[in-house]
């Protein structure tokens, strides 16, 4: 990617996160990891509290890129045919006709995606993993792109189903909104008093140019170097003591791929060890399993990612 494209990247990147935020007040990071998820081709956790703007951060994407939003609210009685859809007998042709579900969208919301049953959260695994859906033993291309957003609240555990590892590892990033700063909240309070704000965002860019801007994602340079850095990580969660699966290669992947992205978003044609780390966290983080005993003393996973950001050198830094 040669520099006039990177700069027309970071200018429709912005403008995309500039009317995001009109609605997401005061959570501009939070806007640009979502953004970085979309162009890296990746599905998005959102955990956090009821009422902070999990699901507006879904419409404002939508609504900012000009694309539908298929929305499946995750309940226990929630069968995967509601999801991926179902064949139905047509009298008139006497055949089955397939009738899509709301995972055929170009973005798709997945409220609460923990109260639905193990058997529902699986109908989502084909196709977050191979853009496709296999019904009847009839697979079917979902479009492109084609992404989930996915929000789950961790405080309350009764009535729902943990996302098992295969799941998670899915996501190509989790990211958390949290509570808005005294002025954004104000500013909330003017802006939100009618329900339609999202509605009357206007689309600044089109599914073509997010289709174009992915496209340019992979073109990022990244150095030899700095592949074995993204390695040394891998291998630092790996024999991390509180850890007891540590980053697989899909993950090391998808943080190769995220932090090009960013790179691109910033206007620059090659990668750094600063765009690793600035996204390290939220595409490592929900992939650890922790041990018994890293658990029973309360440790997270966002402290180990931060231990093995410190402790692993730079390739810059290494004599």
């Amino acid at each position: 990617m040669d520099e006039s494209r990177a700069a027309q990247f970071a200018a429709a990147f912005k403008a995309i996160g500039d009317n995001m935020e009109r609605v997401v007040r005061g959570k501009r990071e939070v806007v640009e990891q979502s953004l970085l998820c979309l162009l890296a081709a990746g599905h998005l956790l959102v955990e956090d509290i009821p009422g902070v703007g999990k699901t507006t951060l879904a419409k404002a994407m939508a609504a900012s890129i000009g694309s539908p939003l298929g929305r499946i609210q995750f309940t226990p009685d929630l069968l995967p045919a509601d999801v991926t859809g179902v064949s139905v007998w047509n009298r008139n042709d006497g055949n089955f006709v397939f009738r899509p579900g709301p995972i055929f969208n170009r973005l798709v919301l997945a409220d609460e995606i923990n109260r639905a049953s193990p058997k529902t959260q699986s109908a989502l695994l084909e196709a977050m993993a191979e853009d496709q859906v296999t019904v009847d033993g009839t697979t079917h291309k979902l479009p492109k792109p084609f992404m989930v957003v996915a929000t789950q609240n961790p405080i309350e555990q009764e009535g729902t189903y943990p996302l098992p590892e295969s799941q998670l590892d899915r996501f190509l990033m989790r990211i958390s909104v949290g509570y808005p700063a005294r002025d954004d909240e104000y500013g909330i309070l003017q802006t939100h008093e009618q329900d339609n704000v999202v509605d009357q965002l206007t689309a600044v860019a089109s599914i073509k140019d997010i289709e174009t801007m992915s496209a340019l994602v992979s073109a990022v340079h990244i150095e030899p170097d700095l592949r074995g850095y993204l390695i040394d990580l891998a291998e630092g969660t790996r024999r991390h003591p509180s850890v007891a699966l540590g980053m697989s290669p899909r993950a090391t992947l998808s943080l190769q791929r995220v932090s090009r992205a960013r790179a691109a978003a910033a206007g620059r044609t090659f990668v750094t060890d600063d765009d690793i780390k600035a996204v390290a966290t939220n595409v490592i983080s929900h992939r650890l399993i922790l041990n018994p005993e890293a658990m029973l003393r309360g440790t997270t996973a966002d402290e180990i990612v931060r231990d093995v950001l410190q402790s692993v050198a730079v390739p810059y830094d290494r004599v």
